[in-house]
């Protein structure tokens, strides 16, 4: 008996053995099989998050063009001249500044041949009165201009008399006009020539034109413009230089025309205190 008891006492401690170390391995798989569960979940998580991303379009970012910038106006007349031709735009510039060059040398030194008239005839008036015609010689080889050269010319010919020294105002103030308009037909030799160059371009870009469309034996837009093209660029570039001459002529003929008239208004008004100067005696 008590061996059979004993018999059944270890089958069922092995029972039990075998029955725990089953549940506990069972535990084991569940658990590691729930870990690996959730590992392909999150790993399935994130791949759906890199699919989703990867799907997202990329923003388009679109590059501003730059506006082109307008060409100055110094590099629009600069290739103007050059397809417009060196030859005879090269001349046509030529003109311009010599012209120009002329003009202003004539404008400074018409500025500085001005005169204030009233306050020499008053100087002449004082040093007449008070020193005699000598005195009056003085103030004038002191004075620039013009008007002062031509009373130093009549002042030296007061011992003549009032005759003579009216013949000799008039006789230097031609003189003096002559020096006044030194230069002048220089300005008006530029005026004429430049358009008549830049007609003479036309001409020679029309022949040229012609001559293309006789090669060709065709009249083609293309062949022509090149012809025509110099022929306008140079028409307008002898057009232009003469209207900038003509302008500054003009101005210089202007102020010419007021020198002189203070020159004559000057040399009556010398006369006259000449006149009275010898009364006086």
């Amino acid at each position: 008996m008590k061996k059979l008891f004993t018999l059944l006492m270890l089958t069922g401690i092995l029972t039990l053995t075998s029955v725990s170390t089953y549940a506990q391995d069972d535990t084991t798989a569940d658990s590691e099989f729930v870990e690996e569960s959730d590992t392909t979940a999150v790993e399935g998580d994130s791949l759906v998050v890199e699919e989703e991303v990867a799907e997202e379009p990329e923003p388009v970012v679109y590059e501003e063009e730059e506006p082109e910038q307008e060409a100055s106006f110094h590099q629009r007349v600069k290739e103007q001249f050059i397809d417009g031709g060196p030859t005879f735009m090269g001349i046509v510039l030529l003109c311009l500044i010599l012209g120009l060059a002329i003009a202003i040398e004539r404008i400074i030194h018409l500025n500085l041949a001005t005169t204030n008239v009233k306050k020499l005839l008053a100087n002449v008036e004082d040093a007449l009165n008070s020193g005699g015609v000598e005195a009056a010689k003085e103030v004038c080889k002191n004075t620039s201009g013009p008007v002062a050269s031509i009373f130093v010319q009549g002042l030296m010919r007061m011992s003549e008399g009032i005759e003579m020294v009216e013949k000799s105002i008039i006789a230097y103030g031609s003189v003096e006009m002559g020096k006044l308009e030194r230069g002048m037909v220089w300005i008006s030799l530029f005026i004429s020539l430049a358009p008549m160059l830049g007609f003479m371009g036309t001409v020679i870009g029309m022949i040229g034109a012609f001559d293309a469309i006789a090669e060709a034996g065709d009249v083609s837009p293309s062949l022509v413009a090149g012809g025509i093209k110099v022929a306008l660029l140079t028409t307008v570039g002898g057009l232009i230089v003469a209207v900038i001459l003509q302008l500054f002529y003009n101005y210089l003929v202007s102020k010419i025309d007021s020198l002189v008239n203070s020159m004559e208004d000057a040399s009556i008004s010398l006369v006259d205190i000449l006149v009275k100067h010898n009364l006086s005696k």
